[in-house]
């Protein structure tokens, strides 16, 4: 599905991204995925029905986007981590503060903030004659890539493992690639 959703708009509250970037997670099989250690009340719309948002708050910070894609009950889910602003280019500049046209959306939490997401859009449908947050699906284009994830630390991030970052090549809205850092554990005395 992460490969699937390369060149699918997505909109909500006046701003269209053209996604050029996504990222798949594989539930309790996947142990970059947030859902690896079971349900919780932050994870659980990510055990929902196909075609909702997870949309979680990360390092203090960002919101990202997520669309579940799995059976029920599975955690299985997409990251949809860049694009391009392609409709509401003057209502995502507002939003992101004086960045580049080609920052607006490039990465996932500038993403979720051109679009106006945070928390209260967990849980929301993506499908349907007319939800407040639409994914409309497109031809995927035909020079697509894939590789590593970004920031995944562990067995999760192995790149030959998981290869399950997917973008279209030498799309300039791409974000950049970023291997995680290793946990350090702090020495005993």
């Amino acid at each position: 599905m992460a490969h699937d959703v390369l060149g699918c708009l997505i909109s909500h509250a006046g701003v269209t991204v053209r996604i050029t970037e996504a990222e798949a997670y594989a539930g309790s099989d996947d142990p970059g995925a947030h859902t690896f250690r079971g349900r919780t009340a932050r994870n659980a719309s990510m055990f929902g029905p196909v075609g909702h948002a997870y949309v979680y708050f990360t390092y203090g910070m960002h919101h990202a986007l997520n669309l579940v894609c799995g059976p029920e009950g599975t955690g299985h889910g997409v990251l949809i981590r860049a694009g391009e602003v392609v409709d509401g280019v003057d209502l995502a500049r507002s939003r992101r503060g004086g960045v580049s046209d080609r920052d607006l959306a490039r990465g996932p939490g500038r993403l979720a903030q051109a679009l106006a997401l945070d928390r209260t859009h967990d849980g929301m449908s993506m499908e349907g004659s007319a939800p407040d947050l639409l994914l409309v699906p497109a031809t995927v284009p035909k020079c697509t890539s894939s590789g590593p994830r970004v920031g995944v630390s562990g067995p999760g991030g192995d790149g030959e493992l998981f290869p399950w970052r997917f973008w279209i090549t030498e799309d300039p809205y791409v974000s950049a690639y970023r291997p995680a850092k290793p946990r350090r554990r702090p020495a005993r005395p």
